[in-house]
């Protein structure tokens, strides 16, 4: 009896090539070319961030070889004991631009790579070209200003308005990655100005100009290079409509640090202020005034936000916010309208309306004299400053008494506080600093929460008269007092 041996056809055999080669061949895979998702298939509309058209097809190649265990290979640099590495390389050089060197932590870092973002016409390529004209003039290397959105004559004329023309600051208009390159071969600066990064694209990749993939690959290969080289390089970066970095959130992780650039169009205010810092403290906030001129440092900025009155004047009360580390003495005013029928108005400048919609039914509940719910109420800063932390709840609810019973606060007076759902007044944050400032600029009277007034907390400022207060009641009663010495 003859047995028969079974044999792989050699149609089977080369049907489980084609089906191993198949299997690695790359397959289609489809990404949003704005936020980044990737849906299984093709679609005409992101189902992520709502976009059209924005759904692109790329390449995914899969592993060609799973489970293999990678073998070690010897490192380009040996690591070495911590104590025998030196620092002076990552030492800051000052950029010249002193509130922008409070920020970020004594200047640029050679080789440190900085985003700053902002909204348009906030005043970053002004505020960037003076700190390339700084750099020129005292750093001893030269400066590189690349343009992505305007031409170099633009930028020269606003170069020549504020007065920022040095040899050493050289400009360049360029939208490709490779020419930035180039220029950096040819003029070797110490420090890079791109402006901005999403106007720069590569065409080694995938993407439109400005797309997820393109500003993640514009941006690594910058950092390399800034990494390599040791050049400081600082690329603006675009903000969405709710204020963040536009672009992955990856952007924000390659970069060493993130500084965003805050203000309001109608005011000369501007504040750098800190969000990711890895050579200093990342709440840290920088004050500079815009003018025809260009763009100046405030070192002591606490004057834009006070009115000087040649005599008192129902509804103020002056309070002390922090913004990072820095105390600022600022005015809050309070108008009290006419009764009407139906809901009132609460308008609100500069400060958190929930806020002060709760001060005003605080003030309701807990006091006897004041009647709020049928009139309307405005409230505002003064020199275009947001305040919104709780600290001036205080100051809100004084300035609004005062408004409504037409009787004027003591201009020497500053308030501090949290104010409860109960009428208590909280503590707060920082009230040594808060004091030191106000202090600083005169002020001799101080309503603070309990538990941080002097006894408390050791000595107060000199020549300041430093009150614990317990609730909105006692604060008014203090504050009154104050007002009729």
């Amino acid at each position: 009896m003859t047995t028969s041996r079974s044999t792989p056809s050699r149609g089977g055999t080369a049907g489980a090539a084609r089906g191993r080669s198949a299997a690695r061949e790359p397959r289609p895979a489809y990404q949003c070319d704005a936020c980044g998702h990737q849906p299984p298939k093709w679609v005409g509309r992101c189902p992520e961030c709502g976009e059209w058209g924005a759904v692109v097809e790329s390449t995914v190649t899969g592993p060609t070889v799973s489970g293999r265990v990678v073998s070690s290979r010897m490192p380009t640099e040996p690591a070495r004991p911590i104590a025998t590495i030196s620092a002076a390389p990552a030492r800051a050089v000052p950029t010249g631009v002193s509130e922008l060197d409070r920020v970020l932590g004594g200047g640029l870092v050679p080789g440190a790579v900085v985003l700053l973002a902002g909204e348009p016409g906030v005043g970053k390529s002004t505020l960037l070209l003076d700190v390339a004209q700084h750099w020129a003039i005292g750093a001893g290397s030269p400066s590189l200003v690349v343009s992505g959105e305007e031409s170099v004559s633009q930028v020269r004329l606003r170069a020549e308005r504020m007065g920022t023309l040095h040899e050493q600051l050289y400009l360049a208009a360029e939208s490709d990655l490779a020419s930035v390159l180039g220029h950096l071969d040819a003029v070797k600066p110490g420090l890079l100005v791109l402006d901005s990064v999403q106007t720069i694209s590569t065409t080694g990749t995938e993407g439109v100009p400005g797309g997820v993939t393109q500003v993640r690959a514009v941006t690594a290969a910058l950092v390399s290079v800034a990494k390599e080289r040791g050049i400081a390089t600082v690329l603006v970066g675009h903000v969405t409509k709710d204020g963040q970095v536009a672009g992955p959130r990856v952007l924000e992780h390659l970069v060493d640090v993130v500084l965003h650039f805050e203000g309001d169009k109608h005011s000369s205010l501007r504040l750098v202020r800190g969000v990711k810092n890895r050579f200093g403290a990342a709440d840290e906030v920088g004050c500079f005034e815009m003018h025809e001129g260009g763009i100046s440092s405030l070192a002591d900025p606490s004057g834009l936000f006070l009115t000087r009155y040649a005599e008192p004047v129902p509804g103020t009360c002056v309070t002390v916010a922090m913004e990072g580390r820095r105390a600022l003495v600022t005015e809050v005013q309070a108008l009290i309208g006419a009764t009407v029928a139906g809901s009132p108005r609460r308008t609100v400048s500069g400060l958190d309306s929930a806020r002060l919609a709760m001060v005003l039914a605080v003030l309701q509940r807990r006091t006897e004299r004041l009647t709020l719910h049928d009139r309307e109420v405005f409230a505002a800063t003064v020199g275009g400053i947001r305040v919104v932390e709780p600290a001036a709840d205080l100051a809100v609810a004084l300035a609004v008494a005062s408004g409504g019973l037409n009787l004027a606060i003591a201009p020497h007076l500053v308030a501090i506080g949290e104010v409860g759902l109960t009428g208590e007044v909280r503590r707060v944050g920082a009230v040594p600093r808060r004091l030191a400032e106000a202090a600083r600029l005169g002020f001799k009277v101080a309503l603070v929460p309990t538990g941080c007034g002097p006894t408390s907390t050791g000595a107060g400022p000199e020549h300041m008269r430093v009150t614990e207060v317990t609730d909105v009641r006692s604060a008014l009663h203090h504050a009154a007092r104050a007002s009729a010495e």
